[in-house]
């Protein structure tokens, strides 16, 4: 098995500090992290469950996938980060299965991890992110 648990659920947002607020008065959960990604254009505070990740992300310049995302579809469930132990493995598994990459080689993610996405057309509708800690 390539899967070794889920990494984190993303779900886009608009307004970051309102959604941090309303997860800490809903649940009573608090950002574990927090990071600007410059690359992809994004911010998001991670809420831990268990050994995984609630990511809450919003845009930080029109021209990321994000700020595209909530344009054309709004706020809501954007991603499923798989966590792997080899992300170059996984992603030349996924391709060998039919998988679209929207990344060709693993790059560098949040927290120090290891990322690679694949695109929703080859994975029955859904934006899966491998994550390599």
């Amino acid at each position: 098995m390539i899967l070794t648990e889920i990494d984190h659920v993303a779900i886009a947002v608009h307004d970051l500090e309102a959604a941090i607020a309303y997860y800490e008065e809903a649940f009573g959960a608090e950002v574990h992290h927090r990071e600007i990604v410059e690359s992809d254009g994004v911010e998001e505070a991670l809420v831990k469950v268990a050994d995984s990740y609630i990511q809450l992300t919003t845009a930080t310049r029109s021209d990321s996938p994000i700020a595209k995302y909530l344009e054309k579809r709004g706020e809501g469930l954007h991603h499923i980060g798989y966590r792997v132990d080899d992300c170059q493995a996984a992603l030349e598994a996924m391709v060998a299965a039919g998988a679209t990459p929207i990344d060709q080689s693993p790059r560098p993610g949040s927290r120090g991890t290891t990322v690679a996405f694949m695109h929703p057309k080859g994975s029955f509708g859904t934006l899966i992110e491998l994550v390599q800690e």
